[in-house]
């Protein structure tokens, strides 16, 4: 299939990709009733994960198994509380959430547990020791991407720091290890932190609110959870030059990749910002795949098999060295290494584009897209 014609089939099915999916009694008769439970849905990340949880339910190994249905709580631990309570007293055999803590659960997924409730924390974990996490090393990305910044920046120099959604262990274990790294070179200064909750647009405002007070000329990098693309958008704003940009330890949207390629790489659909300027980063990411990998993993151990309780997914790092354009966007194209998709595929450059993982065919770029699995 074509770029052109594979944007439009994806256009077609955009306006299914909000869906909830859900089945009636009869409809649900022999399949495994299971929840997704999310929490906070305010950026670009939640959104594609669970569009790939949909689509692995959807999936043609999976849909005469699953009926998934979905709920948000919001930022709120206690609302969350509430819906698990009330997922369970609905039959749930298996809970697949997003924890807005990993402590204030517990109690809740306890008492799941001991009705027989598979729970399968992603992303962000759960220290409940009755239920599965399926997440990348937290604190090894803080570290990896603080160390990278030092080392760019020499061992010296003024940063800004935007951190994630506060409370999660996501936030915290990243943060704790990148100030770690940040402390054992005492002329590497933060000037300037913000909590970015893992948005472009809030990203856009924080930044806004530090540049008030100090000029971009002041500093010499940054170290962003999320908002690399926009830092590198408001520079060019501000007047700076492409080759003057800061390096930029941070996230893998897609617009922050594309940015990355060599300044004149010919790319279907680029614009600028949204385009490559051989802008200076490290990209990394929890995966979006987390959450479609531990609804199958909850299937399989509703089916019998063994699950272990942890499953850590390798960091997907990316630097200007190591990223490669995919063409089309398959599965098998990512198999083979590409890590970044032209804006004519993928218009929002907040979307995120470590989407490949070798366990789970199920889902590639259209499940991150629209909620649509493989064929």
């Amino acid at each position: 299939m074509g770029i052109g014609s594979k944007a439009r089939r994806f256009a077609l099915l955009a306006g299914m990709a909000g869906c909830v999916l859900g089945t009636s009694a009869a409809e649900a008769a022999g399949k495994h009733k299971i929840f997704l439970s999310m929490s906070f849905i305010g950026n670009d990340w939640q959104a594609e994960a669970a569009n790939m949880v949909k689509a692995m339910a959807s999936h043609k190994s999976m849909a005469d198994k699953v009926d998934l249905q979905v709920q948000v709580a919001g930022p709120n631990a206690q609302r969350q509380i509430q819906q698990i309570n009330a997922m369970v007293q609905a039959g749930a055999e298996a809970i697949v959430i997003f924890p807005i803590s990993p402590t204030a659960l517990n109690q809740v997924v306890k008492n799941a547990c001991d009705k027989g409730v598979k729970v399968f924390a992603y992303d962000a974990e759960i220290t409940e020791p009755c239920a599965y996490n399926v997440h990348i090393d937290q604190e090894e990305a803080g570290r990896v991407t603080a160390e990278w910044l030092v080392k760019k920046l020499n061992g010296k120099g003024n940063i800004i720091a935007v951190t994630g959604v506060p409370g999660t262990s996501v936030d915290d274990l990243r943060t704790k290890a990148a100030k770690e790294v940040f402390a054992k070179h005492p002329d590497i200064k933060i000037v300037g932190e913000a909590v970015g909750m893992w948005s472009q647009a809030v990203a856009r405002t924080e930044l806004s609110k530090i540049l008030a007070t100090r000029s971009w000329d002041d500093i010499n990098g940054l170290w962003m959870q999320v908002g690399c693309f926009t830092a590198n958008s408001m520079q060019l704003e501000a007047g700076k030059k492409v080759s003057e940009l800061l390096p930029c330890a941070g996230e893998g949207s897609n617009g922050g990749r594309i940015q990355m390629l060599p300044e004149g790489t010919e790319v279907e659909g680029a614009t600028s910002p949204y385009a490559p300027l051989g802008a200076p980063r490290i990209s990394y990411a929890s995966p979006p795949y987390s959450g479609a990998l531990a609804l199958k993993l909850a299937v399989e151990a509703l089916d019998g098999k063994e699950v272990a309780k942890k499953t850590i997914l390798p960091l997907p790092v990316v630097t200007n060295e190591t990223i490669k354009l995919c063409d089309e966007g398959t599965w098998a194209e990512m198999k083979a290494g590409c890590n970044a998709f032209k804006p004519s595929l993928v218009s929002n450059p907040g979307w995120f584009a470590s989407i490949f993982s070798d366990q789970t065919p199920e889902i590639g770029l259209a499940a991150a897209l629209v909620g649509q699995p493989e064929e």
